[in-house]
């Protein structure tokens, strides 16, 4: 059942995972530009776990919610 509740864990994986690779290697995934996140959009994001989480990463950019990161910045464990 999908729930409408933000999982910090899966909002904290998007704080603490770097790019693996290309232009933006080593910045944190959350961090990452948009207009770099619309590019692998419109070309096709990546396979496996990092496609997944560059493709939520582009939905709350696009969706303005970036926000949302600052409190679990703060507040990170």
């Amino acid at each position: 059942m999908y729930s409408l509740t933000p999982n910090s864990e899966e909002l904290y994986k998007l704080i603490d995972t770097r790019m693996p690779f290309g232009k933006y290697a080593g910045i944190a995934l959350i961090d990452l530009p948009e207009e770099y996140l619309v590019w692998f959009e419109s070309k096709g994001f990546p396979e496996g776990a990092i496609g997944g989480l560059l493709a939520q990463v582009y939905e709350i950019k696009i969706n303005g919610l970036e926000f949302l990161f600052g409190p679990l910045r703060k507040n990170r464990p």
